[in-house]
């Protein structure tokens, strides 16, 4: 590996693993699309509470694991094509540099097919985790009291929220891994390469957090819940 390889990676790794840590401070003080978020679902939970008929909540919820199903399905699709690629000896490796990686030694090649399936590996292990607490969310939801007073109805909400937020990280996380999995796959091309695509998925995610119209509507929609 070259020192611009080398460069590029610490800069993969500083962006992959600060990524999380960075929009947390940043959301400290100036809030974020899944800050917003974690508000407006703590409010469809308490919402749900106060429903006789809870048929709209688990249609929403269905659709939401299946959209998680979609993308763990194609993970291990991806996670399938690159491992027959790198597991697939000298000739599959070959085959692939002479699309764009001539030149390039084929442990190094090796190393960055490896990266790539990290992160697509990381992903997957995300999407499973959050198809799993959803299925506990839509449990909670089916099992919901009558209760008549409005404090047990809130916490009960809240109790709910405590496991759809988290599930919903997850799969923001493993949504996540695309944009690295792509960035990574950037330095079959080059370290120059991987490190332009890395400050890109990096600095096209803080905007989609932070300025982006979802994130101010979000953000509007977040005061109007709390202050209606």
């Amino acid at each position: 590996m070259t020192t611009l390889d080398w460069i590029a990676l610490v800069l993969f790794f500083l962006c992959w693993l600060g990524y999380g840590p960075v929009l947390a401070l940043i959301a400290r003080w100036a809030g974020s699309l899944n800050t917003d978020m974690v508000h407006v679902r703590r409010a469809w939970m308490t919402a749900m509470t106060h429903r006789e008929i809870r048929l709209l909540d688990s249609q929403l919820m269905g659709h939401t694991i299946n959209s998680a199903s979609f993308f763990a399905s194609t993970n291990l699709l991806l996670i399938a094509a690159v491992a027959g690629i790198l597991f697939g000896g000298e000739s599959a490796l070959l085959g692939l540099a002479a699309v764009g990686a001539e030149g390039v030694p084929v442990k190094l090649l090796e190393g960055k097919l490896a990266l790539i399936m990290v992160c697509l590996a990381r992903g997957l292990l995300d999407f499973i985790w959050s198809i799993r607490q959803m299925n506990y969310t839509i449990a909670l939801i089916g099992s919901a009291p009558e209760v008549a007073e409005e404090s047990d109805r809130t916490a009960y909400g809240e109790a709910v929220s405590r496991v759809l937020n988290p599930a919903l990280s997850a799969f923001s996380q493993g949504v996540r891994a695309y944009y690295f999995s792509l960035a990574a796959a950037a330095w079959l091309f080059g370290p120059i390469w991987l490190a332009v695509a890395v400050a890109a998925a990096f600095g096209l995610m803080l905007w989609r957090q932070e300025g982006s119209p979802a994130a101010r509507a979000i953000r509007d929609a977040r005061r109007l819940l709390n202050h209606p």
